[in-house]
């Protein structure tokens, strides 16, 4: 045991060095941060389902599924117990009904699934622990926000949504650079 400091750091570097190799060796390589592969396709599902791509990007081209998926391991830490429940229902419930995983249906299978969602028409067998109408709601919400919301917090990839509004890009914060009609009126009066 009378090994110098410089032995002692040696050997702790080493040791610690082994720690955080641990994790690398695992075989996890996702890359999520709070979903697994199939937990992501079926919120992506979603999400693609509440903003559609048209003439206009959709909620995977603006990474929806990233914010949403980074906000639950941040500030969204509350919503995680009712993901891991909400999820397993709808894909229960769809194998049930339509024999598929929600993201494997058609789009209007998928539709129709959702509005019965939205109306708590699902079986309540697989919703016992978590609302359909207020996951529905939950879910819908957090698309909208990864859509609309800064780029700085995971979604709306390259202003997407600035861009289809035509807004101003990076937002300012206390900058407005649009002009009211009430304040053309008054340019006009003087």
């Amino acid at each position: 045991m009378n090994s110098t400091r410089r032995e002692f750091i040696h050997k702790l570097s080493l040791a610690c060095g082994s720690i955080m190799f641990i994790p690398a060796c695992s075989g996890y390589n996702s890359v999520w941060r709070f979903f697994n592969e199939e937990e992501a396709k079926t919120i992506v599902a979603f999400a693609e389902q509440i903003i559609p791509k048209d003439q206009d990007p959709g909620a995977t081209d603006a990474n929806v599924i990233n914010f949403i998926d980074k906000q639950l391991v941040g500030p969204y830490t509350r919503f995680q117990e009712e993901y891991r429940k909400g999820i397993p229902a709808i894909k229960m419930s769809s194998q049930r009904i339509l024999r598929k995983a929600f993201s494997d249906l058609e789009w209007d299978e998928q539709t129709h699934f959702m509005e019965q969602m939205e109306s708590g028409y699902l079986p309540e067998e697989y919703w016992e622990e978590v609302d359909q109408k207020s996951f529905f709601r939950m879910v819908m919400e957090h698309s909208m926000q990864g859509f609309y919301g800064s780029p700085r917090h995971g979604g709306n990839k390259n202003y997407i949504s600035f861009k289809m509004m035509k807004l101003d890009y990076p937002h300012v914060i206390g900058q407005n650079r649009y002009e009211s009609k009430c304040t053309n009126t008054k340019k006009q009066e003087s």
